[in-house]
């Protein structure tokens, strides 16, 4: 059975701070900016490269805010795609090793 595994983390060229529960996010190399709510910014903060996207909603997610988790599945990939065409997080289909964010 193939592992159609994703991997997230944080690029190193952002800058962050987490604000009343909420994460305030911003690419230096273009200024966008973004403000993570609280479940957006669970995921955010699990983003290790080392941790399955699949077990971050299930493990951070799903019990943190008792969501189903098909449907955080989706809004998670959702949220996931958006940050990572602006740059704020890294996808891969395997694991990331700390130079991967560079």
């Amino acid at each position: 059975m193939p592992d159609n595994s994703v991997y997230i983390a944080r690029s190193s060229a952002i800058a962050a701070r987490a604000l009343a529960g909420e994460m305030m996010v911003m690419n230096s190399a273009d200024s966008t900016f973004f403000t993570l709510n609280q479940v957006a910014t669970a995921i955010f903060q699990a983003a290790d490269g080392h941790t399955p996207l699949r077990d971050i909603v299930r493990d951070r997610v799903c019990e943190q805010f008792d969501v189903d988790f098909e449907q955080a599945q989706s809004d998670a990939e959702q949220f996931v795609h958006e940050l990572s065409t602006h740059g704020i997080l890294i996808v891969s289909n395997q694991p990331l090793g700390a130079e991967a964010t560079r």
